[in-house]
């Protein structure tokens, strides 16, 4: 299993900080040894979790030259129209995805392409699901372009326990299907704006792969 650079900080802090509270924790003396096998559990599933979360799968891109692929991991939760303020300024077509804390966090271009606008905001920490979070809280916003009638807007959105979006993408960078373009610690959301008349593939309560499912055709 391949792990994110991202993970190697925090899953090093991690361990060395189990580790530590583990080897004080067996100076302790008890009469049976259940406390120590019930807390090498829970010291081994504490730093299985957090090096599960920075896990990178291996997948096969599912290359749809007149689509656009999931760029996130997770369930969907809104397809509607609604009017994008931050850059289109009219109607446009919105699918997001809630990423929980099960979820592979790595993101994806749901598109070929040139990123054409990247604006990172500070915000709130608001719960990813709650309907003002792609307004309100910290977010990363990326459009991506391959003509003006296939531009598509994506935003990292950062949850309650999500406190770092990851994207180092500059304005120019070409953009490559699948391939890899940041990725949101913990719990989270991508928010995909679409042009109006898009056919969408998917429907609220699907569960779509990053790289894999594809949410609408051009």
């Amino acid at each position: 299993m391949k792990i994110h650079k991202e993970g190697r900080r925090p899953i090093s802090i991690i361990t060395a900080t189990v580790a530590i509270l583990l080897l004080l924790f067996f100076q302790l003396s008890f009469t049976t040894p259940y406390p120590y096998i019930i807390a090498s559990f829970f010291a081994a599933s504490t730093i299985f979790f957090v090096v599960r979360f920075f896990r990178v799968p291996e997948r096969v891109v599912n290359k749809i030259e007149n689509g656009v692929i999931s760029p996130a991991d997770g369930t969907v939760i809104i397809v509607e129209e609604i009017e994008e303020t931050e850059y289109f300024n009219d109607k446009r077509l919105k699918i997001s995805i809630f990423m929980s804390i099960h979820n592979v966090h790595v993101n994806y271009f749901p598109m070929d392409g040139e990123v054409t606008y990247v604006k990172y905001h500070p915000g709130d920490y608001l719960i990813a699901k709650h309907p003002k979070s792609s307004e309100l809280n910290e977010r990363n916003t990326v459009v991506v372009s391959r003509n003006e009638l296939e531009t598509v807007l994506f935003r990292q959105i950062a949850g309650y326990v999500a406190r770092r979006i990851v994207c180092h993408l500059k304005v120019g960078d070409k953009s490559v299907q699948g391939e890899e373009m940041g990725m949101i610690r913990f719990g989270s959301r991508v928010d995909v704006f679409l042009p109006i008349g898009t056919e969408i593939a998917v429907n609220v309560g699907d569960k779509v792969r990053a790289k894999k499912s594809v949410l609408a055709y051009f």
